[in-house]
């Protein structure tokens, strides 16, 4: 009843003069009816003594129905429960009524008291549940305002607080032209019940009936809490339905009350792979980057920009960005500034085949650990630039271990990949060649020099799901090289964080392999995120098989046949056991190799195939657009 301060709220006390107004209103008619609507019919005596007990019977009526809790209720969302305490509250009033009439024995005809009883019951119930009758007018007033607008017809997957919120929402808001018709919900007892005037229509197993039968064109998944299995088992059945389908944020936004129609997001990619995400507890293996310097080359790209979100979580003494690209080391130096104001920060553009510029950042900041990711990874350019490959890659990687050991740095991870194992075109054997590198100056260094092998990240630049998504928005046709093309597909926080427990097991030499789980058909991808987009895969928008790109492989490896294969307290972790290779010889080949790339060789893959028995040179020819 009471608000902040010990203040009346402005509707408590409107609700207050409703009832003193009722509770007089009331007695008037309780004689009014008796003497059968005859005003002259009343008696003066029997209304002086109404009037005669009125402010006393009206102190105590407002005292029970406090009581009742007439004032505390959400009257906006007023249901049986409210109306049973109204009942109550005028039922106790009735009582005392009747009991103070037989000791105080006014000149009253007893049937007042009955009509005074239901008068007044009527009377309250009105002003209560008028505020239904406001947002029934209010919603359909809206409904009115909206009636030139195209509507988009809604199925809403979800009875829940979530989904509620969502419809709450769309009936309320003037500006939303959705119009949600029907609700699923897997749960029996909720089938053919109404949420806000809406049915439940039916399970999972009814969302394709239901949208032909309703004229559906987009679905909302209202389920913050459903695991990533369950999701989608869901969202495979919704993605054949042809609609755009959009999800509520997850249960943290939930639990912050950010669920609202504007906080929609569209269906990722990655919301069917199927899995749950994979988990590690950083907090207990950071401990290692605490109050350390660390540099991240490549910052500003998809996987070097996650690293430094993540190492800058866990309180680093200073975190150096290293990156040659300036746009994307300002976006990620502005993140970071705004996300960690008291974060010690140091952006630098500079390139890591420059071997001067290189020396003198190791010395100035003296780096306590390094995350090499600085490279150059888009495999059909590479290509046809293989000398960029190899100056930037094999020896970028190979100045940047230089300084890293002349300095002390304490680790240095080298971010690898998939392609590195058997590889077929001039990026995969130079990022080989970089794992070589690492195991060479391992061998010989103070310094920890390890490397990390994973697959294809979700959303990183250049990768198939953005250019996808860029063909669909253009309205197709959608690329894909080979029908049974397939990849290793993994998201970024997913891979950075494996990255960085990898870098805690470090002990100098290993080839840490991250377990990617089942490999995923390219063809899928598309065909999933076209119907995500809700189009119908060759009506709407077709698939195009273009052939194999140069160098490109159909399947990836984790890891090459001599390796074997070592375990980890992280099951998703693994070691793989480093090769053996002639160092000396290989030394003498990287000078020679160095010379033939300053030169821009054509032999350069030739040279390198001897540096990587084996690399498999794919014959060039143009190479298709990435």
């Amino acid at each position: 009843m009471w608000k902040k301060g010990g203040i009346l709220s402005s509707r408590t006390f409107l609700l207050i003069l409703l009832d003193i107004l009722t509770v007089q209103v009331a007695a008037f008619m309780g004689l009014f009816i008796r003497y059968e609507c005859r005003f002259n019919s009343i008696p003066v005596y029997e209304m002086e003594q109404v009037l005669y007990y009125l402010l006393p019977n009206t102190i105590m009526t407002l005292l029970v129905f406090a009581v009742a809790k007439l004032y505390r209720s959400v009257w906006h969302h007023a249901s049986t429960r409210e109306l049973v305490n109204i009942i109550l509250g005028c039922s106790a009033m009735f009582f005392i009524q009747t009991a103070a009439a037989a000791v105080l024995k006014p000149v009253i005809p007893r049937s007042f008291y009955f009509i005074y009883f239901f008068a007044m019951v009527l009377g309250v119930s009105c002003t209560r549940f008028s505020y239904l009758i406001y947002g029934f007018l209010k919603e359909n007033l809206i409904e009115v305002s909206k009636a030139g607008k195209k509507r988009i017809n809604v199925m809403l997957i979800g009875a829940g607080a979530a989904g509620n919120s969502i419809l709450k929402e769309a009936q309320e808001s003037r500006y939303l032209n959705l119009k949600i018709r029907c609700i699923i919900d897997d749960n029996p007892a909720k089938l053919g019940k109404y949420l806000r005037g809406v049915e439940i229509v039916g399970n999972r197993n009814d969302i394709l009936d239901k949208v032909q039968q309703y004229n559906i064109q987009e679905i909302i998944l209202a389920i913050p809490s459903l695991g990533n299995t369950k999701k989608k088992e869901i969202l495979d059945i919704c993605k054949e339905s042809g609609c755009k389908i959009r999800i509520v944020p997850g249960i943290y936004q939930f639990i912050n009350g950010d669920v609202s129609v504007s906080k929609l997001r569209e269906v990722r990619i990655e919301d069917l792979l199927g899995r749950e995400p994979i988990e590690v507890q950083l907090d207990e293996i950071m401990g290692y980057v605490q109050n350390k310097t660390v540099m991240v080359t490549g910052g500003g790209g998809s996987i070097g920009s996650e690293l430094c979100r993540q190492i800058a979580a866990h309180n680093p003494k200073t975190l150096i960005i290293v990156d040659i690209y300036e746009n994307n080391a300002y976006d990620i130096q502005q993140e970071l500034i705004r996300k960690y104001p008291d974060l010690h920060l140091v952006v630098l553009i500079a390139s890591v085949r420059n071997t001067h510029r290189m020396n003198n950042i190791f010395e100035k900041y003296r780096p306590n650990i390094v995350y090499h990711a600085a490279a150059h990874k888009h495999v059909p350019l590479m290509e046809d630039s293989p000398n960029e490959a190899i100056k930037n890659n094999v020896f970028g990687t190979y100045k940047t271990a230089e300084a890293a050991d002349r300095y002390g740095v304490e680790k240095f991870v080298l971010i690898s990949t998939d392609k590195a194992v058997n590889p077929t075109n001039i990026m995969g054997a130079s990022k080989r060649m970089c794992e070589m590198i690492v195991q060479m100056f391992a061998r010989q260094s103070k310094t920890n020099f390890v490397a990390v092998r994973f697959g294809n990240v979700l959303g990183s630049n250049g990768s198939v799901i953005p250019l996808f998504q860029k063909q669909i928005s253009e309205g197709g046709p959608v690329t894909v090289t080979h029908p049974d093309i397939i990849r290793y597909f993994m998201t970024i926080p997913e891979a950075v964080s494996l990255v960085l427990q990898a870098g805690a097991y470090a002990k100098g030499g290993e080839i840490f392999v991250l377990d990617m789980g089942k490999p995923v058909k390219i063809v899928d991808l598309a065909t999933n995120l076209i119907k995500l987009s809700g189009y119908k895969v060759g009506d709407d928008i077709k698939i195009e098989f273009t052939g194999l790109r140069p160098g490109e492989k159909l399947y990836e490896e984790l890891l090459m046949s001599e390796e074997g294969l070592q375990n980890t307290a992280n099951k998703m972790i693994h070691i793989g056991k480093p090769i053996e290779f002639d160092e000396e010889e290989f030394r003498q080949q990287l000078a020679e190799l160095e010379v033939l790339s300053k030169n821009d060789s054509p032999n350069i893959k030739e040279a390198v195939q001897k540096m990587v028995p084996t690399y498999v040179i794919t014959p060039n020819k143009t190479s298709l657009p990435e």
